[in-house]
């Protein structure tokens, strides 16, 4: 693993509603490698590098749960554009207000779609 600082932060603007982020650092991670990034209310959240990409979460029913988040499915109604979000079980209020001011759609709960047979694909 090798993290790299962007001291001073970088500065930029995202969103309908031109919210500002801080790019703080980059990480480059090797082939299985993880990653835990952790709330200030102790939520973990985990990133695992495999050789053939990425884990972006831990399993959604499970772990990702127990740390009390759930994925979602949102799309933005003007570009069209889908986003995984990751929601703290308790904020979703929060959430939906982001969304209505991002126009975003909610899609679907990622941990509650139907269960399904052993695929290969």
């Amino acid at each position: 693993m090798k993290i790299q600082r962007v001291e001073p932060a970088r500065l930029f603007s995202v969103g309908i509603a031109d919210e500002k982020l801080s790019h703080v650092a980059t990480i480059s991670l090797e082939a299985n490698e993880q990653i835990t990034f952790l709330s200030p209310e102790g939520m973990e959240y985990d990133l695992v590098r495999k050789q053939w990409g990425y884990y972006a979460t831990p399993s959604l029913q499970g772990r990702l749960r127990s740390n009390g988040m759930r994925a979602a499915l949102t799309r933005n109604v003007e570009t069209g554009r889908i986003f995984v979000v990751l929601v703290e079980i308790g904020k979703e209020q929060l959430w939906r207000a982001y969304n209505a001011k991002e126009r975003q759609e909610f899609l679907t709960w990622l941990d509650e779609l139907p269960p399904q047979g052993v695929s290969n694909h």
